[in-house]
């Protein structure tokens, strides 16, 4: 028997060596100092950029006057208050008793004096 003969137009390699099964290589870990920095050399460190200025929310008051609808009110307090109000005068009330609440909320106790002296 012979072999079969080639086509003229395409070239076939000879496949007695196959190529090498490609190399896995472990890449090292991003910890550390970042490259190009020298060994004892103090890196910038910048200011958290969360941190406030010590204020927070103790207190909340949401009014909703929807188009044709009833006013509605919502007066929420970290010390736990959490009241709502229907309809225009119950709003009303409820605006003022919240600004009375803000002078003597238990957690606001503190504040308030400073508020006063400014």
């Amino acid at each position: 028997m012979t072999a079969p003969r080639r086509s003229p137009l395409k070239s076939l390699t000879d496949t007695t060596n196959p190529p090498p099964a490609a190399e896995l290589r472990s890449v090292p870990p991003a910890v550390g100092v970042p490259k190009g920095v020298a060994e004892g050399v103090p890196t910038a460190v910048l200011p958290d950029q969360q941190s406030g200025d010590g204020r927070h929310v103790t207190g909340w008051l949401t009014i909703r006057v929807p188009r044709r609808g009833t006013p509605t009110a919502t007066s929420w307090c970290a010390c736990g208050r959490d009241l709502f109000a229907s309809g225009h005068a119950k709003v009303l009330a409820l605006s003022e008793d919240h600004t009375a609440h803000r002078d003597a909320c238990p957690l606001r106790a503190t504040t308030s004096e400073g508020r006063a002296a400014a």
